[in-house]
């Protein structure tokens, strides 16, 4: 199967990168390469150009992709969490701008064989990085019903979570769920019709619920950030695409906390902390897809573009 996948915001986020001709730039959620070529086509021979992925099947697309532009172009499988050791191994200290487009690329939720999606069936996998051993279904197979009803709760913010769990437990003792398939139905009879007919499809909430869990998603997220900024040169841009509220809401956070880290208590006539500014938040509000880009390609709906700009005292 093909790798495609249309990059979201993408005019908006190679403008938020201000892509400088002989910086380095790196995309640690490289996919098929769409953000990157245009990263790439405006960087001099001098420029270089960092792709991170831990999707074997995104690594050999991109790599196809980019093999234009030569040595300008390395490419890395790894989890971006990763990001800075990978860096060092390369020589490199400082960049001058960073991408992240998260979540589930439109290939993995197409290719039926990988688990992803609820509207084929298929085994339960759901893995980005199809060198880890634990799938999918050892989640929902293994872990006890408040586990099960804390992510679906948390990760999947599904209301009926709780009978949700509830009925995979009942249906994994007869015999274990192995397919999307499977899971699928036990879903459908955990939640009233009525609210199916006037709802999404049911099982949205915990196939994203047991994929983020899987993948450790907002945990790489959230202790990954932090450092990425801190690798930034002066004017540097990290750009983030997320597209869901948990995501966001642990970028916009962060973001915030680099731009302003004080923690002493607002009465103080001056800060004591010591805590210094890490630079600025550039969209004090998330850029969203225009109507027509919707239009297009639904799946941008509920995407969300957050940028931080790093500057040195």
């Amino acid at each position: 199967m093909e790798f495609k996948h249309k990059s979201v915001l993408l005019e908006e986020t190679i403008e938020g990168l201000r892509v400088k001709p002989d910086g380095i730039y790196v995309d640690g959620t490289l996919g098929g390469a769409g953000h990157a070529r245009e990263v790439c086509a405006r960087l001099s021979a001098k420029g270089r150009f960092i792709g991170i992925d831990q999707d074997q099947d995104a690594i050999i697309a991109a790599g196809e992709r980019l093999a234009g532009y030569g040595e300008r172009v390395t490419i890395i499988r790894s989890n971006y969490c990763y990001m800075v050791d990978e860096l060092k191994k390369l020589g490199i200290s400082q960049v001058d701008g960073i991408l992240l487009d998260l979540g589930v690329s439109s290939y993995q939720l197409d290719n039926g064989e990988r688990g992803f999606s609820y509207r084929t069936d298929a085994p339960l996998d759901m893995r980005m990085d199809q060198r880890q051993t634990r799938t999918a279904a050892d989640i929902i197979n293994g872990y006890e019903e408040k586990e099960l009803y804390r992510i679906i709760r948390d990760y999947g913010e599904d209301k009926f979570a709780k009978n949700i769990a509830k009925h995979i437990v009942a249906a994994r003792q007869k015999a274990p769920i192995r397919t999307t398939g499977e899971l699928t139905e036990i879903i459908r009879q955990s939640i009233p019709m009525k609210i199916q007919a006037a709802g999404g499809h049911p099982a949205k909430r915990t196939f994203q619920a047991v994929r983020i869990e899987l993948n450790r998603e907002l945990d790489v997220l959230r202790d990954s950030l932090d450092d990425m900024i801190g690798i930034l040169g002066d004017g540097g841009r990290i750009c983030v695409i997320t597209f869901h509220s948990l995501e966001d809401r642990i970028v916009k956070t962060i973001f915030r906390k680099n731009e302003n880290p004080c923690t002493c208590p607002p009465d103080f006539p001056v800060c004591v902390c010591g805590k210094k500014s890490r630079g600025r938040v550039i969209t004090r509000k998330p850029i969203i897809p225009g109507g027509q880009e919707q239009e297009e390609n639904p799946r941008s709906k509920s995407a969300k573009l957050r940028i931080f700009e790093r500057r040195y005292e």
